[in-house]
């Protein structure tokens, strides 16, 4: 094989394999904010999707959450992620979504829920 078809086919497959890592890697998080709590109150992140669960942390509004795509009720944020921002903070309104967060902020990141009410499309 030729030197200069070899290295174009070395950087096909290099560019194949950074599209598929970052179609990927994008699908992963999604990213929502807090929003709509009272003025001065928090959003509570639950262990799990109930309100009688242990509360992990809490987040004032405006702050961005890392949402892993599971929502109750067998919802995907993938499924909505194509859709106007209103459609989709509607379709998470009334169920619980998981976030990926760091509770103590020392790195130890946890899965957590949020009630889908209090979060809007970043």
């Amino acid at each position: 094989m030729k030197p200069q078809l070899r290295l174009a086919s070395a950087f096909a497959a290099l560019a194949m394999t950074a599209g598929l890592a970052a179609s990927a890697q994008a699908s992963v998080f999604h990213a929502w904010e807090v929003a709509n709590v009272a003025w001065g109150d928090v959003l509570n992140v639950r262990k799990y999707p109930a309100s009688t669960s242990q509360i992990q942390s809490a987040y004032p509004n405006g702050t961005v959450l890392q949402m892993t795509g599971r929502c109750t009720g067998g919802l995907s944020l993938d499924d909505v992620a194509g859709q106007p921002d209103w459609k989709k903070a509607q379709a998470v309104r009334h169920r619980w979504c998981e976030v990926w967060h760091d509770p103590a902020q020392n790195g130890s990141f946890a899965t957590g829920w949020v009630y889908g009410k209090y979060i809007v499309p970043h």
